[in-house]
């Protein structure tokens, strides 16, 4: 496994390439001399671009460990359990109760439509009697497919389809200084994840066991929950839909480094973040000076990722 010192400095150099990367011309000569253009580019455009990609790789990369620990299954993630789709549904909704809304509502009511979905995929994991590694999250997926149907049929009366395919659909490319703050609301959730993180792995070892131990089991469920929940819908505002991060990210983390959910949060956000910077890089380079969006390249590598480690699994199985 990369050590965390290779990961930070790939994160420095890659934001480096990042910052400098882009249809406008902005380097360090211009910068040095400060011409006005290009310091209002870097400071309006590129920072927040960067910011955004960094809160949002580590985030979801996290949020998808905390899941698979309270799930206690390694291929549940906001993406296979119906957060995502969740979310969006209550963006949908309000679009249709609350037009003229501010976005802050709007990720109110996504957080709690997001925090109820994810509940009510974790009620119906509970109830079944085969838990297979490779069953729990077909289920999830076939859960957030019948939300995202019903989303869809909404929209479609409502004439809000295309307007809410191509809001959510996930690109850094329209992120700008004050249009993005509102993913500052991620950091306080990260930092209450990495407090309960014992918590947390305890959880996952099952009710009884936790009972026993002294802890309230449904208190930090639900803590989790809205953690997951309050994340992936700040995201979704503001960026769009990142599939399969929070599902190959703390995978790859775990397969080395095991299940110490506290000693290996620090690698999980590191790598999400040196992950969407690569794969946003790639977007703007491959067919420059036009963008790829980053939906579409996550989308690529990560269903790669997903696939090999199926294959892991199941081979070790």
């Amino acid at each position: 496994m990369i050590k965390r010192r290779y990961l930070c400095l790939a994160l420095v150099l890659l934001s480096v390439v990042s910052l400098f990367l882009g249809v406008s011309t902005v380097n360090l000569q211009g910068l040095l001399n400060l011409d006005p253009a290009q310091w209002h580019i870097f400071i309006i455009s590129r920072i927040p671009r960067l910011i955004s990609i960094l809160i949002a790789g580590s985030a979801l990369g996290i949020c998808g460990l905390v899941m698979q620990q309270l799930s206690r299954n390694r291929f549940v993630s906001p993406t296979t359990a119906g957060t995502m789709d969740s979310a969006r549904l209550g963006i949908l909704i309000a679009m249709l109760l609350f037009p003229a809304a501010s976005m802050l509502l709007k990720t109110a009511i996504a957080i709690l439509v997001s925090f109820l979905g994810t509940l009510l995929f974790m009620t119906i994991l509970s109830r079944l009697k085969f838990k297979d590694t490779i069953f729990v999250p077909l289920v999830g997926i076939m859960f957030g497919n019948i939300i995202s149907s019903i989303t869809a049929f909404i929209a479609y009366q409502q004439d809000l389809l295309q307007n809410l395919s191509g809001w959510l659909q996930g690109d850094f490319s329209l992120v700008m200084a004050g249009r993005y703050e509102i993913l500052y609301f991620s950091i306080p959730m990260l930092i209450i994840a990495y407090l309960f993180a014992q918590r947390f792995s305890i959880v996952g070892m099952g009710q009884d066991f936790a009972t026993n131990l002294g802890l309230n089991y449904q208190q930090v469920l639900y803590l989790g929950l809205i953690i997951v929940a309050t994340v992936s819908s700040v995201i979704i505002v503001s960026i769009g839909v990142i599939p399969f991060l929070g599902l190959i990210i703390p995978n790859i983390v775990t397969l080395y480094l095991g299940d110490n959910l506290k000693k290996i949060l620090s690698h999980t956000a590191l790598l999400g973040a040196v992950f969407v910077l690569f794969c946003d890089i790639l977007g703007r380079s491959i067919i420059y000076p036009y963008e790829i969006s980053i939906n579409a390249v996550v989308g690529v590598f990560g269903s790669a990722i997903f696939l090999y480690l199926l294959l892991k699994r199941y081979q070790n199985a």
